[in-house]
């Protein structure tokens, strides 16, 4: 206290600490030129990703093309356009990766490893981006195949499937770190601190199944990798939503969706001839009208975006080749969710655990001391980014 006429001292002003606000993810980069409706359908699509949803996002393909279009939409200097030499054709397969270096899928991926894009969006050919991809952005440290991850309209919440078709031949080990690979991306759609994850196999006991199935069992039940194994589950529990997180092979996998994608045109195509069948029948359609279009938005795959490729280093968002606007604008949705969500980091932290159980030692991966590769040099053949892009805003 200050003494007799001693002036009293303001008290000292208390500044606020500023908030840290977390950063905005990178724009995604769309391939304009992939796909059957490409590049009409894919920007469309893009278009409507950034009026209605705000998701930045950078074009990639055959300026003039984009450009053209763009002014069809009336959305020309709005977004970003890179220009690509060449494209991916719908038959070329993964060889196309190595034949066409200056490809739009190409130049995405360097825009990824520039720190210029966030994720990349393509309805190209699957084999194709794959490749691609795999060749360009290599995969995280530790890894040993990279999945691809599909979302089924299951209820009470989305189911994650996982191999799609990346890897049609995979070992125990590898169905353990796709197990990690679809836990990270649970916990950013479905929002799950700790997801569940089923094994498919042909029948809900440890010992049902062959010697893959039955080892990637032993694996999982294991509990040293901080996945929480339900045990196995079988095809009719694909659609129940009995798990979280459903791993297979990518051969199974892919049998298994395209199953599931024909029983469902099938399913509806019968309901539409019963529903048209009279006008009794039309009118009993009528009056359910509104819950009908809601369980077909639900079944639709255009609702989903596409499948994502997990384990490289960046986000890859493959849509099919057929995808008209409404399914491109699903999937830059789906790629911007999944940056925000720092998905890469996550299957690291994930794959971590994995690498450091008692199943193997260091088998998923080299050891985390080892020396840091040199930056890789450009050759004859790599692309050549422009540092400048033709509409301001790209960072």
């Amino acid at each position: 206290m200050p003494g007799p006429g001693e002036p009293s001292r303001p008290a000292p002003v208390r500044r606020p600490v500023p908030v840290r606000q977390p950063a905005r993810p990178l724009p995604v980069a769309v391939d304009t030129m992939g796909g059957d409706n490409a590049p009409e359908e894919i920007i469309a699509g893009a278009v409507e990703a950034i009026r209605l949803h705000g998701v930045r996002l950078v074009l990639v393909g055959r300026a003039s093309r984009i450009r053209r279009e763009l002014e069809r939409h009336d959305f020309m200097g709005k977004v970003p356009i890179v220009h690509a030499d060449e494209a991916l054709d719908m038959g070329e397969g993964a060889l196309a990766s190595w034949r066409k270096p200056r490809s739009s899928i190409a130049i995405a991926c360097h825009l990824i490893k520039q720190g210029r894009a966030s994720a990349l969006v393509s309805a190209g050919t699957t084999a194709g981006v794959v490749a691609t991809s795999r060749l360009r952005l290599k995969s995280q440290q530790g890894v040993l195949r990279p999945a691809i991850a599909v979302t089924l309209p299951t209820r009470p919440h989305p189911t994650i499937l996982l191999d799609a078709g990346a890897t049609a031949d995979v070992k125990p080990e590898g169905l353990v770190q796709f197990a990690a690979l679809g836990t990270a991306c649970a916990q950013i759609l479905l929002g799950r601190d700790r997801p569940r994850v089923g094994l498919l196999s042909i029948g809900a006991e440890a010992g049902k199944g062959n010697k893959l199935a039955r080892r990637a069992h032993e694996l999982l039940a294991s509990g040293h990798h901080g996945i929480e194994f339900a045990g196995n589950v079988e095809g009719h529990d694909l659609l129940q939503g009995a798990v979280d997180v459903i791993v297979t092979d990518g051969f199974t996998g892919n049998v298994a969706l395209k199953t599931m994608e024909g029983t469902v045109r099938t399913a509806f195509s019968e309901i539409r001839a019963a529903m048209t069948s009279s006008a009794t029948a039309r009118m009993g359609a009528l009056l359910q009208r509104r819950r009908l279009q809601e369980l077909r938005h639900r079944l639709d795959p255009d609702t989903y975006g596409g499948g994502v490729l997990l384990g490289l280093n960046g986000t890859v968002v493959i849509a099919h080749g057929a995808s008209h606007a409404r399914a491109i604008t699903s999937a830059c949705l789906l790629a911007h969710q999944l940056a925000e969500g720092r998905i890469v980091e996550r299957i690291r932290e994930q794959v971590a655990l994995t690498r450091t159980s008692r199943f193997g030692r260091w088998t998923h991966g080299e050891r985390d001391d080892r020396p840091a590769e040199p930056a890789e040099r450009p050759g004859p053949g790599a692309p050549a980014v422009p540092e400048h892009d033709e509409a301001p805003g790209v960072p």
